[in-house]
């Protein structure tokens, strides 16, 4: 501990008592409560926001090489429990050539309490809490302390607006969890740090901020240099940071965004450019370029989706219900506006749900939502639903939440009908969108939401244009008796779907699940096919549904969920791939062999087009067994939180993954489209 520090802790310790009697007077301390009537076993989240006094300034957890980090003692009810103080983003401040890690404006304290379970409401919560902090200027620091309480009701959890916005913010300043662990090598005097970070994520103010003391000489200078996902920094290593095990810290990546993370012992890389070099981040235009960037890919991934089989046959229904409209301009447009509208809301709102999940700490990617196999129930249900419609089973005509998915209902159809296309088409990750997805999970949240929001005009792009541009219009087929046999064909593409989806079922659920599922299926069908008899005779039949709909939830509430497991013989096929661990690959990479690593999941239709029609082929097998390349499969189908965790590692925030390891040298990252001729030459 440096002298002036422990200084400084023995000054604390004299003068707090002293200090007890007074109010401090340069820290302004408020204890605040998220809600004031927490819901009996939930989580309330409670604040101690902090407001210096102008030229004064408090401290992180680790305060550098001087100071000292709050302290907190709580008195809780029974069964209550604080989590540790979360801390958001610290700043630099040199004086006197000694380092600190401070906070000059107001900040803020998060500490999650748990509430026990079976409290009867109206039940009150008495919260106390003492705490010691160091409150300091460019010249003098003064110890100061404060005694809090609050009282809260156990209720229905309900959070006041205003004051959910306030907490919002608070939890922005937040370092959001990196997901990967870093890896740190001290060397002839040198701390290096390499950190996993997409090479289009700006980091024009990249500097680590160590939570664990004695890694390194807090004030010496670091040098940042980025090798494509990988960036490194290099500064003066503490005298005791070669015995270390384990280093946690924040790479803060601005002033008031950074990203958590533990990094264990291992060796790191030494190229790479310097940023702020015709190679680094900054040459990229800093963070809007980076935005821009992320978000041209996400809309040319979002354009490539609509080919997919289960998008395609939505999108041409949606393209002659404009063939049929004439040359109605108002309706064109409203109809183009709404499927954007419904397409571009989802986007968001799974972007939303994904960044909310890894703040939680979860080691969540995009399409995640297709890891449980209830959602892939209803997915079957509701495509299955659709080709049948399509095939001409029945008619739809109005049907509870907006009106027809699948014909011209209006603006409230398009809303629908582009909300489920952009539900579905989550499993394909095109070869624009892996770059634009991992990066949005390490920009700010307003920052991420836009590329999420670039991937749903992407998707929506070609019906938005059709709307908008008559002349495009004009050249789609006139009505005609052809559209009824079109409509017909387009039936296959969803059938193949619902087929792929009761297979990914029985994936993640076994047999038994996979039969519940066909099973539900079944019952739809009739259900629908007694609706188009009544329809054919002219009476309405939709009360039929009701019993389908019963055996439907029936089925999602009991639901086996059986993950799927990569097994030796499978994983790979014609390769004889293993099952992928971290374990495995290090041993591999001792060997000195080199290694092909690839990421898979059942729900994903990239991932089975590349294994089909690149990965397993005799030539690739051939080329791999003659260079003795090794193969390692990992299968998220059922979201392996470690598998997700090193996906994340490498800047990607979902499936398909390649990556290529030649002895000696950092991985490679392949494209997301495969051919034979890519891996072969990988062998050469």
């Amino acid at each position: 501990m440096p002298l002036l520090r422990f200084v400084l802790l023995i000054l604390a310790l004299i003068a707090t008592p002293a200090m007890a009697q007074r109010a401090p007077t340069h820290i302004a301390p408020r204890l605040i409560a998220e809600s004031e009537v927490p819901a009996a076993g939930r989580t309330v989240m409670l604040a101690l926001a902090m407001s210096p006094e102008k030229g004064w300034h408090g401290y992180w957890a680790n305060p550098g090489d001087a100071g000292i980090g709050p302290e907190f003692k709580w008195t809780l009810p029974a069964g209550a429990k604080a989590g540790p103080a979360q801390f958001p983003v610290p700043h630099r401040l040199l004086i006197g050539g000694l380092m600190n890690y401070v906070y000059e404006g107001d900040y803020a304290h998060l500490i999650a309490l748990d509430i026990p379970a079976g409290l009867a409401p109206g039940t009150k919560l008495p919260i106390s809490l003492a705490v010691d902090w160091l409150a300091c200027t460019e010249e003098i620091c003064v110890p100061e302390s404060g005694s809090f309480a609050i009282e809260l009701t156990v209720g229905d959890g309900t959070i006041d607006g205003a004051r959910k916005a306030q907490f919002d913010r608070w939890r922005a300043a937040l370092p959001r969890p990196l997901g990967a662990d870093a890896r740190f090598q001290v060397k002839d005097g040198v701390f290096r740090i390499g950190v996993p970070l997409p090479a289009s994520a700006a980091a024009q103010d990249a500097y680590f901020f160590p939570l664990t003391d004695g890694a390194i000489d807090y004030a010496a200078p670091q040098t940042v240099r980025r090798d494509g996902d990988l960036l490194t920094i290099e500064v003066k290593a503490h005298g005791s940071a070669a015995s270390l095990q384990a280093v946690e810290g924040v790479l803060a990546l601005d002033r008031d965004t950074g990203l958590s993370f533990k990094a264990a012992p291992g060796a790191v890389a030494t190229g790479g450019a310097l940023l702020g070099s015709d190679g680094g981040a900054e040459g990229a235009g800093g963070l809007a370029g980076t935005i821009a960037t992320s978000f041209g890919l996400a809309l040319l991934g979002g354009l490539l989706l609509n080919i997919m089989p289960c998008v395609f046959p939505i999108l041409s229904l949606k393209a002659l219900s404009l063939a049929r409209s004439g040359e109605d301009e108002r309706t064109a447009r409203r109809e183009a506006l709404a499927y954007t509208a419904g397409v571009v809301l989802v986007c968001v709102a799974l972007g939303a749900a994904l960044l909310g999940l890894r703040a939680a700490g979860a080691a969540a990617g995009w399409a995640f939502q297709l890891q449980d196999p209830r959602v892939i129930l209803v997915l079957l249900l509701l495509v299955s639903g659709i080709a049948l419609n399509l095939a001409g089973l029945f008619e739809i005509g109005s049907i509870g939440v907006g009106g027809a998915l699948v014909s011209s209902g209006g603006a409230s159809g398009a809303f629908w009908t582009g909300a489920l296309a952009a539900f579905i088409a989550t499993p394909c990750t095109g070869p624009f969108m892996g770059a634009a997805l991992g990066a949005a999970l390490v920009l700010p949240a307003t920052a991420a939401l836009t590329i999420f929001a670039g991937l749903g005009i992407g998707l929506a792009l070609p019906f938005l244009l059709l709307g908008f541009v008559p002349a495009l219009r004009r050249r789609l087929p006139r009505p005609g008796g052809w559209m009824e046999t079109f409509r017909r064909l387009l039936s296959i593409p969803m059938f193949l779907t619902a087929l792929g989806l009761a297979w990914i079922l029985g994936r993640q659920s076994g047999v038994n699940g996979m039969t519940m599922g066909l099973g539900a299926a079944l019952a739809l069908a009739v259900a629908l096919w007694w609706i188009g008899r009544r329809q054919s005779a002219g009476r309405p039949g939709w009360f039929a549904l009701a019993p389908a709909l019963a055996v439907a939830i029936a089925l999602i509430v009991v639901l086996p969920r059986q993950p799927a497991q990569a097994s030796t013989a499978e994983a790979g096929g014609i390769l004889a791939a293993e099952p992928f661990s971290e374990t495995r690959l290090a041993a591999l990479q001792k060997e000195g062999r080199p290694i092909f690593v690839y990421f898979t999941a059942d729900w994903c239709l990239t991932c089975k087009v590349n294994e089909k029609g690149a990965i397993e082929r005799a030539e690739v097998a051939d080329a791999f067994k003659a260079k003795q390349v090794a193969v390692l499969v990992g299968d998220w189908t059922d979201g392996d939180p470690a598998i997700g965790r090193f996906i994340e590692s490498h800047g990607r925030s979902g499936v398909p993954l390649y990556l290529f390891y030649q002895p000696g040298a950092a991985p490679r990252i392949l494209p997301q489209v495969l051919t034979p001729s890519t891996l072969t030459a990988l062998a050469g």
